[in-house]
């Protein structure tokens, strides 16, 4: 490591020096950008009722929109976008990203029937398919592997904030004027944000380039390196299972609360937002504090940590499904809101720690490719088809049904966490000292 820090010039080591944020800022800026990540993703959820009532779509189509729409080039493209940003420039790869996914989110307000609003989602999907991956590697860069669950846990935080400001945000703007101006509106902020992230967040410097890795690591290295790893594949795997089970409930939460609970637009999003806010903000944290501190003496816990908050999740989802009471509702889904968020410090942390750093946003893609195909590109969609094929013996309550049966993927992936957890001892990869 020493001697690759050496290729820097004084110069050019002097100029990053004036220009980098702290890591604090750095990081605060990640998580303003990962919080209109998931403004953007989100928000067609809260949307889902007006949106098939004037566009007349039905449950397996939404699920389309939700999943697949979004996920087939979000996951494929983020894996050679973060190759780029390994070998060229993180913050630029990320900037991009939040300009491209931004714009195509406004023009979802301008669809006129499922092929436009399709067409307008993919082109969400190719425009965040660059930003999480670099995101994470940023954060490895700029703070110590003793602190970097936590920090990651910081910047996850974006999901319930983004999901909860999307539900909000979008159920007042949908109430008050249209569906349309609520993609319009979060879409032209995401925009305004753009040019001052590329002025504050910057690339820490690199080594320079050799005869051995002229341009960096290249994918097939990167991928070479964790297909011989087991705890890579049981952490992907994992995630992708829980993936099913929380973006589609994420997803179709809000319809649920519509049908078999009566509530408005308004209240919904005032459900949802209350219990992303307190339960998520609370589930990340948790599991990034918990992960630091039991990793240290065994790094088995970045997979067990998971694994338990699933096994308690389960029963306590199923109460808040079942019941026909809001406020009993309400309290049984804060807990396992919570549980569902602990997995995000532990395992993206894992991640990176199975690469060496100039690999970590390939990793972290290829990781991120799993995950989102499988976990948001099927569970939005599987929910939604289940509901649909449910109808003819549930009625209304249909959707309520597909949700309970879809809770064994919470079990599945606690399986596969903890399984995980004695193959990350052996393939954890230990940074040199500088």
């Amino acid at each position: 490591m020493a001697a690759s820090t050496s290729t820097q010039t004084p110069a050019r080591t002097a100029s990053h020096a004036r220009r980098s944020a702290s890591p604090n800022l750095v990081l605060a800026m990640l998580l303003l950008v990962y919080i209109f990540n998931f403004v953007d993703r989100q928000i067609l959820a809260i949307l889902a009722a007006p949106i098939q009532a004037e566009l007349d779509l039905s449950d397996a189509q939404m699920g389309l929109l939700g999943g697949l729409a979004f996920a087939i080039l979000y996951s494929t493209l983020g894996v050679p976008l973060a190759s780029l940003a390994d070998r060229t420039s993180r913050s630029w790869v990320i900037t991009g990203s939040l300009v491209c996914w931004s714009a195509f989110t406004a023009l979802c307000g301008l669809a006129q029937g499922f092929w436009h609003i399709f067409l307008a989602r993919l082109g969400v999907g190719i425009g965040e398919a660059g930003g999480v991956a670099p995101s994470y590697a940023v954060i490895g860069d700029h703070f110590p592997s003793e602190r970097r669950a936590f920090a990651l846990s910081v910047y996850s935080l974006g999901i319930p904030l983004g999901s909860a400001a999307g539900v909000l945000a979008g159920g007042y703007v949908a109430a008050t004027v249209n569906w349309r101006w609520a993609f319009a509106v979060v879409g032209l902020c995401g925009l305004v944000i753009a040019p001052l992230f590329r002025l504050v967040v910057r690339d820490t410097p690199r080594p320079a380039p050799s005869a051995e890795a002229p341009q960096g690591p290249t994918l097939r290295a990167v991928a070479a390196v964790l297909v011989r790893k087991p705890g890579f594949w049981l952490l992907s795997f994992g995630a992708a299972s829980s993936s099913m089970l929380g973006y589609g409930l994420a997803f179709w939460l809000p319809s649920l609360l519509q049908r078999s609970f009566a509530l408005d637009l308004v209240h919904t999003s005032w459900f949802i937002g209350a219990v992303l806010l307190i339960g998520g903000t609370a589930g990340v944290m948790l599991g990034g504090v918990l992960a630091d501190r039991l990793g240290k003496a065994d790094r088995a816990f970045y997979g067990w940590v998971p694994a338990c908050a699933y096994i308690v999740a389960v029963p306590l989802f199923a109460a808040g499904i079942w019941t026909s009471s809001v406020a009993f509702a309400f309290l049984l889904f804060l807990v396992p809101q919570a549980l569902a968020y602990v997995w995000l410090g532990p395992v993206t942390s894992a991640i990176q720690h199975l690469v060496e750093p100039p690999a970590r946003a390939t990793a972290s893609a290829l990781f991120l490719l799993i995950n989102n195909l499988i976990g948001l590109g099927g569970g939005i969609y599987a929910l939604g088809a289940l509901s649909t094929a449910l109808t003819p013996v549930y009625g209304q309550e249909a959707l309520r049904m597909s949700m309970l049966f879809a809770l064994v993927l919470y079990l599945l992936a606690a399986l596969l966490m903890g399984l995980a957890g004695p193959f990350l001892r052996r393939e954890w990869v230990r940074e040199k000292a500088a």
